[in-house]
């Protein structure tokens, strides 16, 4: 018989409180949980009474394992099928796939439950034959999944429970005619739970069309950030970036970091840089192939790296434990993606620091993240010495602008051979002497050349190294003439 629901509001809550199987409790202690997050609390129980669900809730709450740990005590009874999953738990991206798929690994250790992971970019054969055994829980991306049931290689209509997880974000990568597409081809009476960040107006419409009844839990206002993680935006010119990067990376004591950037090149170069400055870091980005992303970031997990430089393409599918820090080294172009990347760090109770490098150029942006997260965000004072103050760049900066006065400004994002030139340039010229302290050019021996060169010119003769060979002749003819 299942314990109360809710227990006396004066000691804290356990998870032995929510009603789930003495083995899932077990499982769970042994991951080194006792005590549920709030939306684990509230969501739980509901998910047991099989009722449809909207969760509301920022990122690095505890959303996974409240939807993993009632579907595993509820697919312990029942039998599978082949070709015909059970469950359905759809995600945006493959990271976030595969991080639910080892929740259920964790959890359900102590169940028989068979699942499958369908993720584009790997091989099509080994998912097939999981799903021709039967599975009881499917995570799949929908374009994977579209594709292997326009094949034929699936069936949907033995699916009870569907899960679409990280909604906005479907919202924000064109998913959502897909979904729609999906839960078409489920049974009707399934139960369907939803979980996001944020409730824009198409994913209200989404719920109001195939969720029934569903109980509505909002854990915090939509898009706000952990208060646990204190945030910073830092000041900088483009150029400067690495440089400050490279001294909050030293001087902030980092020992796990993530670095966000905007483009991929970026993420490469950035990497490529750290490298050589004798950082441990390591990258990943959308070019990278399936298993190439798998593999850098379980080099990241196990510690053998403590720096990882990502695209948002990873935003909201690490999680990772233990990260102290979160660069934005570009500020995001979205908002939204400000939460969901400041949100890897400062999880499960923890603290954490987020810092925003912003040029003149993002004022726009961070205005929109400020708010969105509802208040401003402190400026971090850089010390002399780490960052140069505006003033002293100024005379540095100004010779190379009217030179290329009239060209169109360049971006921020500079292609990787200019980037690269241009860090080998920046470190060295700081340990050169200042212009003022330098020798007069009245000090300086004169080179022998240049006396030849004024003369040359003023007597406008031919030049000593010119042509030696013989005169043409039609240049003799009009010299005639």
């Amino acid at each position: 018989m299942r314990t109360n629901f809710f227990p006396d509001r004066q000691q804290p809550m356990k998870f032995a409180d929510l009603g789930l199987s003495d083995e899932l409790l077990q499982a769970v202690e042994q991951a080194g949980y006792t005590t549920p997050t709030p939306i684990q609390a509230q969501a739980i129980p509901q998910v047991q009474m099989m009722r449809d669900l909207i969760a509301i809730a920022q990122t690095g709450t505890g959303k996974t394992a409240s939807f993993v740990l009632p579907m595993i005590d509820i697919l312990a009874h029942g039998r599978r099928r082949a070709l015909m999953p059970r469950s359905l738990i759809l995600e945006p991206t493959r990271e976030l796939a595969a991080q639910v798929a080892e929740n259920f690994e964790k959890y359900g250790k102590n169940h028989d439950l068979k699942m499958a992971l369908l993720i584009g970019g790997v091989q099509m054969g080994d998912q097939v034959k999981a799903l021709t055994e039967g599975v009881d829980v499917l995570i799949a991306t929908p374009g994977r999944l579209m594709d292997l049931f326009e094949r034929g290689k699936i069936l949907l209509t033995g699916c009870s429970l569907l899960v679409i997880d990280e909604a906005d974000r479907m919202l924000d990568m064109g998913f959502i005619p897909d979904i729609e597409n999906i839960c078409t081809k489920l049974p009707p009476n399934r139960q369907t739970l939803l979980f996001s960040a944020t409730m824009p107006p198409p994913i209200k419409k989404l719920a109001d069309r195939f969720l029934t009844n569903p109980k509505y839990i909002e854990m915090a206002r939509p898009a706000t950030a952990n208060v646990n993680i204190a945030q910073f935006k830092v000041p900088v010119s483009a150029r400067k970036k690495r440089d400050v990067l490279r001294a909050l990376l030293q001087s902030e004591d980092v020992k796990t970091g993530i670095i966000f950037c905007n483009r991929k090149t970026t993420v490469r170069e950035v990497n490529k840089s750290l490298n050589s400055y004798g950082f441990s870091s390591g990258e990943i980005h959308g070019d990278m192939d399936q298993s190439a992303r798998i593999a850098e970031l379980q080099r990241f997990k196990d510690g053998k790296i403590n720096i990882l430089v990502a695209s948002d393409v990873a935003a909201r599918g690490l999680d990772v434990k233990g990260v102290s820090h979160v660069f934005n080294f570009d500020t995001p172009w979205h908002p939204d993606d400000y939460v969901h990347r400041i949100g890897r760090t400062g999880r499960a109770g923890a603290t954490g620091r987020a810092f925003t490098f912003v040029t003149p150029e993002d004022a726009e942006a961070v205005q929109n993240v400020e708010k969105l997260t509802g208040g401003a965000i402190p400026v971090f004072a850089i010390e002399s010495g780490v960052a140069e103050p505006e003033a002293e760049r100024e005379p540095a900066a100004e010779a190379p602008r009217r030179e290329r006065k009239g060209r169109k400004p360049r971006e921020q994002e500079r292609d990787s051979r200019s980037s690269a030139r241009r860090e080998a340039v920046d470190e060295p010229r700081a340990e050169q002497e200042p212009r003022a302290e330098r020798k007069p050019s009245a000090e300086r021996k004169p080179s022998a050349e240049r006396p030849v060169r004024r003369e040359r010119h003023a007597s406008h003769e031919p030049a000593d190294e010119g042509w030696n060979g013989p005169v043409p002749e039609f240049l003799k003819q009009s010299a005639l003439a």
